[in-house]
């Protein structure tokens, strides 16, 4: 997904035609923070895409986590996402170093994703999951929502199934929109299992988006492991530096 940053343009002898306009980057930042209002840690995003039709398509999206103190900032985790097949389920390459925990998610063939997981204690575990149309992945659950603006800004209710890797398996969730709250965003969603007994285990995640379709505001489980047995969970506060050279919505 390294893509040059500049517009091109290919005129073929029976005619010109435009290829899709590289589009730079879309770079912006968030910052978790626990119940009680710690700062937990930061995240630096980074995508690169191209513009089609006048929407960004991102191709390659990068993730530095940092943590801040006196003496500055210290990555302890990355991630790398290829969406150059997929828009809402991009290859995943994470690495958490200081509990040893590695996951990677890729496609062998059209109708299955591969999952090896190294949890922080105990062997590699691998699965093998079968993809349908709707199933999402990681942060591809982001282009879903601006994928489907319209209708999310609209008040529909979307109904997909989300990879759950470190399960092996995947699961039918529902994005809503969500009831007001505390969270301020221009459009406030929701993300939560369409199944009774999984919804009383698994609270919802709350999206919070601008006008322009960016991610402003996430509350709900993270994908950052907080010790040996589980993840934060946290409010993660978002802020664009840098937007594509077109829209991030159809």
């Amino acid at each position: 997904m390294h893509q040059c940053r500049c517009p091109v343009l290919v005129g073929v002898a029976l005619g010109a035609f435009a290829l899709p306009a590289l589009a730079g980057v879309f770079q912006f930042s968030g910052v978790a923070e626990s119940s009680n209002g710690k700062e937990l840690y930061e995240e630096q995003h980074t995508v690169e895409g191209s513009c089609t039709n006048g929407v960004f398509e991102p191709l390659e999206h990068r993730v530095v986590y940092v943590r801040r103190s006196g003496d500055g900032t210290t990555s302890f985790a990355q991630k790398r996402l290829d969406y150059s097949t997929s828009a809402i389920r991009p290859v995943v390459d994470y690495r958490q170093p200081d509990f040893g925990e590695t996951l990677d998610v890729t496609y062998p063939d059209a109708g299955s994703a591969s999952v090896v997981w190294q949890p922080p204690s105990g062997d590699i575990e691998r699965s093998r999951i079968d993809v349908s149309d709707n199933l999402v992945v990681d942060a591809g659950f982001d282009n879903l929502v601006r994928r489907n603006w319209n209708r999310v800004t609209g008040g529909e209710s979307i109904r997909f199934r989300f990879l759950a890797p470190t399960r092996g398996t995947d699961y039918a969730f529902i994005l809503e929109p969500a009831q007001p709250s505390s969270l301020n965003a221009e459009h406030l969603v929701q993300i939560r299992p369409d199944n009774l007994v999984l919804g009383l285990l698994v609270d919802p995640i709350i999206l919070g988006y601008n006008r322009q379709g960016a991610l402003t505001v996430y509350s709900g489980l993270t994908n950052v492991r907080e010790n040996v047995s589980q993840n934060h969970t946290a409010t993660i506060r978002y802020a664009v530096s840098n937007y594509p050279e077109c829209d991030l919505t159809p």
